[in-house]
């Protein structure tokens, strides 16, 4: 088990200068798994009890917490971040809040799935944070409202007990309950504010949807496809090439740095299970003098199965989409894409459908993980 750094404490006030300077953070064993909480999936705050200082969709924001020492408005200090008021006590002879008073939010996972790390950053909350955290989930089908979660019908699962944390810090937890989870309330005990949130994990998918898609992206991070590896994320993750919609700028794809040896760039892919693939996209969207000059395409079945190609190296246009429909369907579990000799890609499909093996082995993973 790995041993993951906690922090407790207010942070300095902000003296002047990069005010990231002494931002305490650490090496989280999981954040090699997509963020379920990302806003390009789909996640949201749907309800929050407070959020007098700064509004509770900041907490989903993809970039780091910003810092802007002279922003104030009406109410206060403006922080990129969720914040809410102070809580007091009930008189004047009992003006603390009480041991149970906390504030809570609601977040709407983008992509259902087994949580494996959370982070509560508190950048740039040095003295206005909260004392400590907590996080439970719940799995309920559907588009509930904030009403039905928190109705009593729907069974909430600690997934992080209430726990002191740091200012100005990233307080990361690791989560080990094999479940599958569709929402998050994230408590702060007693008040205070979150910079930003980051739930990692693997997508779960619902087997019933994509059986009724047929075909379908079989990469796709929302539809249970992961990146395994890459030979390079000197710029930018290659998870990125598995994210929803087109690119919209350079940096929201892959891009590797200047090789200066013989050799190629790769991502390895796993696939939601089992398919049979009859297409292939390869995006190069705002990758116009850094794309990759070429790319190829290989499947293998199963962890032990051998490399075969099914798109031959193939030459790439800058900032264009490419569409390749195989001559024969191919069947496998897991994806290479080699880019030669580097640069990029925006996003990858993976065009087709689950075999019946695949079909039944996600099904009964789905039934695993409580579905």
């Amino acid at each position: 088990m790995v041993s993951i750094p906690s922090f407790t404490g207010d942070a300095s006030p902000f003296g002047g200068g990069d005010p990231y300077a002494d931002y305490r953070t650490a090496d989280f064993p999981f954040v090699h798994y997509a963020d379920l909480a990302d806003r390009r999936l789909g996640a949201g705050v749907i309800a929050a009890n407070d959020e007098f200082f700064a509004e509770r969709e900041n907490m989903l924001k993809p970039e780091a917490a910003e810092f802007d020492p002279e922003h104030f408005g009406h109410k206060g200090k403006i922080m990129d971040g969720w914040e809410t008021r102070r809580r007091r006590g009930v008189s004047a002879a009992q003006p603390h809040p009480t041991e149970d008073d906390h504030d809570w939010a609601l977040v709407r996972l983008g992509a259902p799935g087994v949580v494996r790390g959370i982070v509560v950053d508190t950048a740039h909350f040095r003295g206005n944070y909260p004392q400590a955290v907590s996080v439970e989930a719940a799995s309920v089908p559907g588009s509930p409202s904030p009403e039905d979660l928190l109705g009593g019908d729907a069974k909430w699962t600690t997934l992080v007990p209430r726990t002191a944390i740091g200012g100005h810090a990233a307080n990361g937890f690791a989560v080990d309950v094999e479940q599958r989870f569709t929402h998050l309330r994230v408590n702060q005990h007693p008040d205070g504010g979150i910079a930003r949130l980051r739930v990692y994990g693997e997508v779960a998918p619902d087997p019933a949807w994509l059986a009724a898609l047929g075909t379908f992206d079989l990469v796709a991070l929302e539809n249970g496809g992961q990146v395994e590896d890459a030979s390079d994320r000197f710029y930018s993750p290659a998870t990125n090439t598995i994210q929803p919609g087109r690119s919209r700028k350079m940096d929201d794809g892959w891009e590797t740095r200047r090789r200066r040896d013989k050799g190629n760039d790769w991502i390895r892919y796993q696939l939601v299970e089992q398919s049979e693939i009859r297409a292939v996209e390869i995006d190069t969207a705002y990758l116009k003098g850094n794309s990759a000059g070429w790319a190829a395409v290989s499947l293998r079945d199963g962890e032990e199965g051998e490399w075969a190609e099914i798109l031959p190296r193939t030459r790439l246009q800058p900032d264009t989409n490419h569409r390749f429909v195989l001559g024969a369907a191919a069947v496998g579990t897991h994806v290479r894409v080699d880019i030669y000799p580097d640069g990029g890609i925006s996003r990858l499909r993976v065009l087709g459908s689950l075999t019946e093996e695949g079909a039944g082995r996600l099904a009964a993973r789905h039934q695993e993980l409580g579905g």
